[in-house]
């Protein structure tokens, strides 16, 4: 039936057919199965001339006993460590994915990732996952470029086998969140440029007036609030970039400001992360690696800042 193995019986089909000097095609159509899957048939048991129907069931049988291993793969944090049930622990990773998965994450990405937590080292290779999970490298390879993009999983050079293994930090959880948080800043800045070009008095510029400050409200909540000591450094560099009228770098900032540079640093990520707090400016960074202040931009319609614009 299309979708399971080719039997016995297919592969007497497929050489007495050949022998008839049918294509591959007809005898796909036939059999009910794709194309590929009678050339790959056939190309890997003597090909077109020398295809015979027992030594080409031999062969698949014997590739499908290396293929099953004696004993069913498990997570290497389940193969009796610290007195765990591997039963337990496997069935556990696999509810872990699954509910990844109910949260948006691709199931491929959602196994390698319970796997990386479930592994007391936080470690594995390409090999170890196509092991444990049962799929191809291509497979493993796709998830763990979706996880890399989400910040969730590292690659690394292991320099003792010359290849690569993959990795997740202790501190995963708080680059995972701290991205989310961007995220959603991202999403109130388009909103608030959306305000401008919509207009906030009509239906569509209020609704996304409502979207702009819901984002921006998560994303202050997520980023944490900030002590007045730092609040107070964040307008001290606004202030700083300012009065000079013109972009600076950190170091000039710390210069001018008799700050460690450090401290510079911390207060301009802090302005990137809290806009509420620089409001009506906001810090602008340069392709240089300098700074400056402009007027946020949904603070000014269009019109306003073209007149004001004809007053320079």
């Amino acid at each position: 039936m299309p979708g399971s193995r080719l039997n016995e019986e297919d592969r007497r089909r497929i050489a007495s057919w050949l022998t008839e000097g049918r294509g591959y095609a007809e005898i796909a159509r036939r059999l009910g199965r794709q194309t590929s899957t009678i050339s790959r048939e056939v190309a890997r048991n003597g090909g077109p001339g020398g295809y015979r129907a027992a030594p080409a069931q031999q062969a698949t049988e014997r590739r499908a006993r290396r293929r099953n291993p004696a004993t069913p793969s498990r997570p290497p944090a389940a193969t009796g460590a610290y007195g765990r049930d591997p039963e337990a622990v496997s069935a556990f990773a696999e509810g872990f994915a699954a509910l990844m998965v109910q949260i948006g994450i691709p199931r491929m990405a959602g196994r390698v990732l319970a796997h990386l937590i479930t592994t007391d080292s936080g470690v594995l290779t390409s090999a170890d996952l196509v092991r444990q999970l049962q799929v191809s490298p291509a497979s493993v390879a796709k998830a763990i470029s979706y996880l890399e993009g989400q910040d969730v999983v590292r690659r690394e050079r292991d320099p003792r086998r010359r290849r690569e293994r993959y990795l997740i930090g202790d501190d995963v959880w708080l680059r995972t969140w701290t991205a989310s948080a961007r995220k959603n800043t991202l999403w109130a800045d388009t909103a608030r440029r959306g305000v401008e070009i919509f207009g906030a008095a009509t239906p569509a510029g209020a609704r996304l007036n409502e979207m702009a400050r819901f984002f921006a409200q998560v994303s202050a909540d997520m980023a944490g609030s900030l002590d007045q000591a730092a609040i107070g450094d964040i307008l001290t560099v606004l202030a700083a970039l300012v009065h000079a009228g013109r972009p600076l770098t950190m170091e000039q900032l710390a210069t001018a400001l008799g700050w460690q540079p450090d401290r510079v640093a911390v207060a301009l990520r802090d302005a990137g992360r809290h806009p509420d707090i620089s409001d009506p400016v906001t810090l602008q960074p340069i392709e240089s690696g300098a700074y400056s202040v402009t007027a946020r931009r949904h603070r000014l319609t269009a019109a306003q800042r073209e007149a004001l614009s004809g007053h320079q």
